[in-house]
């Protein structure tokens, strides 16, 4: 059920044919998941000790996971056509 769900979801979502909270959804979780890449990158490379690297792990609990998580919510709360 949920797959289903979800498959229709990425299909619409791709489509072109969204509708406007959809929209504002999909824009502003691209601008977390970069805003936040950017946070972490900067100070990655502002860290006084040896490892300068990129703190994947930080990046998709505080990036990725609350981007989708308005998706989420409106998968359960979606009204049935």
């Amino acid at each position: 059920m949920f797959k289903n769900n979800f498959k229709e979801f990425i299909d619409k979502l791709f489509s072109g044919n969204q509708s406007s909270l959809i929209k504002i959804f999909s824009t502003l979780s691209i601008i977390w998941m970069i805003f936040i890449g950017y946070l972490i990158w900067w100070n990655g490379i502002k860290n006084p000790g040896f490892d300068k690297s990129f703190k994947w792990d930080e990046w998709i609990w505080f990036g990725l996971v609350p981007a989708i998580m308005p998706f989420i919510f409106y998968l359960i709360w979606k009204k049935r056509d």
